[in-house]
């Protein structure tokens, strides 16, 4: 056989395990050891529910004129500190100094086996680092389901809270007192099991960008997706199991009406995001996530908030516009 024709063979042989390989997933770990970060990750170490935990964050020092205030940025179920990195750099412009954690059961934190997972937990531990830092008061923004964390927050510490900015916060309405069904957290778990790149782009792209896409958006696709790729997967999935029954079991948006802090909400106006339309009637999971109606009800809700609406963007307006995000959130901070 002539050699060109033995290393075409050969090319053809080796070509489909070449392809696999490109198209491997990164595997990052359960823990996102394999992820960098845009600042050095510290941990904070802590006990909570008879067990020693660490949560990861990001302590980021301004890198202009020190105003003197602090920020701290909570991040969403499918996101982590890391996907602020744009804003960070914005606010740390600006003379802010930032906070942003991983919550336990996210990205770079602990995943523990056995947690109860509860909002006023999680304000709880937010509150306990940031004691820790000597921060007493801070800008709290929350984006997803972050929202509904710094919704909880203000409520349970509103004299630690100077302004509440809620971008995008899931919770705007209780779906299952709208009829969502529920489920338990061995069927939340056994979906979780099934997500990958493919499932998380899927869901972005339809979900939260209206059908469209960006290439910059891959980045944050795979750093979720690498958590799931290799050893550790059944333990992340079962805190996004735990996690997602806490979201869809603890409303926040009853309370509204008792936030007493300063409120900004901004809202991306083509957000249809509303856990568990995928089991909700067809009528019901048409009008569910109908965020420009959603928006509008929450700001008469809390007492003197302020909307900001994004018209042409959708889920994440901090990562799908963020100059014109950031120049929106450094306008709303000014301005308290």
């Amino acid at each position: 056989m002539p050699p060109s024709i033995r290393l075409l063979a050969t090319f053809l042989l080796l070509a489909p395990a070449v392809a696999t390989a490109q198209s491997a997933p990164s595997v990052y770990g359960p823990r996102l050891q394999g992820f960098e970060y845009p600042h050095p990750v510290r941990t904070f170490a802590f006990d909570s529910q008879r067990q020693s935990l660490e949560m990861a964050y990001l302590d980021v020092a301004p890198t202009a004129t020190a105003n003197g205030r602090s920020v701290v940025l909570l991040h969403g179920k499918n996101f982590c500190a890391a996907t602020w990195e744009s804003a960070i750099e914005a606010l740390t412009g600006a003379g802010y100094r930032v906070v942003a954690p991983d919550q336990i059961g996210f990205c770079k934190s602990d995943k523990p086996e056995r947690y109860q997972f509860s909002f006023a937990q999680l304000a709880a531990n937010t509150q306990a680092l940031l004691a820790s830092l000597g921060i007493e008061r801070a800008a709290v923004v929350g984006h997803s389901m972050g929202g509904m964390l710094a919704a909880r927050y203000a409520l349970q510490y509103p004299d630690a809270v100077e302004h509440l900015v809620l971008v995008n916060p899931i919770g705007l309405e209780d779906w299952k007192a709208e009829g969502v069904p529920w489920q338990d957290i061995d069927a939340w778990y056994a979906g979780e099991l099934k997500t990958d790149f493919d499932s998380i782009k899927r869901y972005q792209r339809e979900v939260y960008y209206s059908g469209q896409w960006k290439p910059e958006y891959e980045r944050w696709v795979e750093m979720l997706a690498g958590m799931y790729a290799g050893p550790g997967k059944q333990q992340v999935a079962w805190n996004q199991a735990l996690a997602s029954d806490m979201v869809f079991n603890q409303p926040v948006v009853h309370e509204f009406g008792d936030i007493r802090v300063p409120t900004t909400l901004f809202i991306g106006q083509r957000d249809r995001t509303a856990i568990g339309r995928d089991r909700a009637p067809p009528e019901l999971a048409t009008r569910l996530g109908d965020y420009p109606a959603l928006g509008k009800r929450a700001a008469a809700a809390i007492p003197g908030a302020r909307l900001v609406a994004f018209d042409d963007l959708g889920h994440s307006p901090q990562v799908e516009a963020p100059a014109r995000f950031e120049a929106a959130l450094l306008q709303a901070l000014e301005a308290h």
